[in-house]
């Protein structure tokens, strides 16, 4: 078994955006939101270089990197901490082309893939739980707050995790 669990893999696959810091030349962070993160493997997460010269430039110098996902109605995610690597050709490229075009990417926008063996993984948990909150007052609270923001209707069901979602429409 790998160091991503199935809830790691559960939490990635349903929220696809990410957010990579990687480390810039002068040592300062670089943060950027990826939209094309999903996993790869067991101990490995991937997403597609659409836009991302500052990261990738930076991986190639110092590939030490960490990715956040976090679900924002929920308030819990994950932080996966590890080291990325950059292709532009070869037989990893291509796969990943691949697998982003089955999940509709277009090959022509994907100039590169970054991959991340992820070496340590660490839940993220909003303070609201150790306020005694439950998931689902922190999701009704959170809905209230995109419905308020966005002026969506935040539809509430019971989801597999047990507690309600909210999902704004597509």
């Amino acid at each position: 078994m790998g160091i991503l669990t199935d809830d790691m893999k559960r939490v990635v696959r349903e929220q696809s955006l990410g957010f990579v810091a990687s480390v810039c030349p002068d040592g300062t962070p670089n943060l950027s939101p990826k939209g094309t993160l999903s996993v790869w493997d067991d101990d490995t997460l991937i997403f597609a270089d659409l836009a991302s010269p500052t990261t990738t430039a930076n991986v190639l110098a110092n590939p030490v990197v960490e990715v956040n996902v976090v679900d924002p109605l929920r308030r819990k995610g994950y932080r996966f901490k590890g080291r990325a690597s950059v292709h532009h050709t070869g037989p990893v490229f291509d796969d990943a082309v691949q697998f982003f075009e089955e999940h509709g990417v277009d090959r022509s926008r994907i100039h590169g893939v970054v991959v991340v063996l992820v070496q340590r993984a660490v839940a993220v948990l909003s303070p609201a739980y150790a306020r005694g909150m439950s998931e689902a007052e922190i999701v009704d609270q959170f809905a209230r707050r995109m419905e308020t923001i966005h002026g969506w209707k935040i539809e509430r069901h019971e989801g597999e995790g047990g507690g309600p979602q909210g999902k704004p429409p597509v």
